[in-house]
């Protein structure tokens, strides 16, 4: 991944953030009882951290977004690795699955592309004794608008257009709002086939999050995790709506960066308002990631993104993975490997294992407020 690597050095050189934390893995709470560390293995770990097991490392069950998906999955090879005994079982279903499983006390932590509502908070409650359901925001990413229209390397669109493209409102990708945005194109008088996700997921609710606030009223529904679109197709969760675009002339839909990388799938850049258009990489993101304020109180750390950036370099369609769990109530059994594993995602070596798959490292300065609130898990 050199275009991120590159970015991140860059940001770095500006001062915008930093991209990848210096934390120290010793910091995963109170839990260093003399339980097993070794170097990370698999893609992307540094063989000079270690990783903090916990004092009995055993099994986490867990579930909900599938925008994290193909970080999860890294970061549980690097940890089951490194931790004897330890295992980490994520399904995905979807963002609202997830929570739904977590407050049924099904897992052990949910993975949600969105915080959770006051309701979901106070049905967490009967789950967290004692405590409720937090939002701790791990893995960052941005929703690339991922499109496969022969002879277009280098697409660029808007809000309203996005907006009316996905609304059945633009049907053709000759359409004069397209051509406007892309002089000099060849765009083919061939009807869009737009796809979109059948599940409830918190990317389409980030996505809608951006329409409903910059599309200057295009996008006439509320933001939610279902979809309300007109028209197009649905498929299942990232994966599947990814395997469709590239499977699909003409089609274009929305998924994590990771997705559109892992399928080699071309990603529109978007006319923000700044002096140019704003490519889809990680380091534009990040831009974005480093005027993130955190929205939650207490220990829950649900951030405000904003949608409508107009920033040199900083690509507005952003999205922030928390991973749900109780601050207090946790089961006893699982709570000191649920803690070492949620540490090393938010460590150093955890961050830059994902940043090389696709995903926006997050700025230290977010980092160590997880970590303080991990360590604080009971």
């Amino acid at each position: 991944m050199k275009l991120q690597r590159n970015g991140r050095s860059k940001a770095l050189a500006i001062g915008a953030m930093a991209l990848v934390s210096s934390l120290s893995l010793a910091a995963c709470g109170s839990d260093d009882n003399g339980g097993n560390a070794a170097a990370p293995s698999g893609s992307g770990s540094s063989a000079a951290a270690a990783i903090n097991c916990g004092s009995k490392p055993t099994a986490l069950v867990a579930a909900g977004s599938t925008a994290q998906g193909n970080a999860i999955d890294i970061l549980k090879n690097n940890f089951e690795a490194a931790c004897k005994g330890a295992t980490v079982n994520y399904g995905g279903g979807g963002s609202g699955a997830g929570v739904q499983q977590f407050n049924q006390g099904k897992i052990q932590f949910a993975g949600s592309d969105s915080a959770l509502k006051p309701a979901e908070v106070d049905a967490s409650k009967a789950v967290c004794t004692g405590g409720q359901g937090i939002n701790l925001p791990l893995v960052a990413g941005l929703i690339s608008i991922v499109y496969n229209v022969d002879g277009v390397d280098n697409l660029v669109l808007d809000a309203p257009t996005i907006a009316k493209i996905f609304d059945s409102q633009i049907t053709k990708w000759n359409d004069p709002a397209i051509a406007a945005l892309n002089p000099g194109a060849k765009l083919p008088d061939a009807d869009i086939q737009a796809f979109h996700r059948t599940d409830d997921s918190g990317t389409t609710e980030n996505l809608t999050k951006y329409l409903a606030k910059t599309s200057g009223g295009a996008w006439t529904y509320p933001a939610s995790k279902a979809w309300a679109g007109k028209g197009g197709q649905g498929a299942n969760g990232s994966a599947g709506v990814s395997a469709q675009v590239k499977q699909v002339k003409n089609s274009i839909s929305y998924a994590e960066l990771s997705f559109a990388q892992t399928n080699n799938l071309k990603s529109a850049s978007i006319a923000t308002g700044a002096a140019k258009p704003v490519e889809a990489t990680a380091a534009n993101a990040a831009n974005t990631f480093a005027k993130a304020q955190i929205a939650g109180t207490g220990s829950d750390l649900a951030l405000t993104l904003d949608y409508a950036t107009k920033d040199e370099g900083s690509y507005p369609l952003v999205l922030v993975t928390y991973e749900i769990a109780c601050d207090k109530g946790n089961k006893a059994e699982t709570l000191d490997t649920l803690k070492a594993f949620l540490a090393y995602t938010a460590s150093d070596a955890g961050q830059k294992a994902i940043g090389d798959a696709g995903y926006v490292p997050l700025p230290k300065s977010l980092t160590d407020k997880v970590n303080t609130v991990i360590g604080s898990l009971a």
